[in-house]
């Protein structure tokens, strides 16, 4: 059986490391374009992974407060995401 809590942990955790990561990288004055694409696409499947993750602990009727934690995530990557879009941007000019 899927243990829904633990990934929702462990993705908590990796959601941690990449907001601190992220500002550092997006800080670096040599990050490429490159980069700061390859860095948008990871942080969107991030995203959708834990929109799926949120799906299914709804799906298994998990108490409210874990599914509030998906979406706080979530809501975590999809801003991210902004950032460095914005990065991008920015750097198209």
């Amino acid at each position: 059986m899927t243990d829904w809590i633990e990934i929702l942990k462990e993705q908590t955790a990796t959601g941690d490391q990449m907001g601190r990561e992220v500002s550092q990288m997006l800080a670096n004055p040599d990050i490429s374009e490159t980069q700061v694409k390859t860095l948008f696409s990871a942080l969107e499947k991030q995203a959708e992974f834990v929109e799926k993750l949120r799906m299914a602990l709804e799906k298994f009727g998990h108490d409210f407060s874990v599914i509030k934690a998906a979406e706080r995530l979530e809501e975590r990557y999809a801003d991210l995401a902004g950032s460095v879009a914005e990065k991008l941007k920015a750097m198209r000019g």
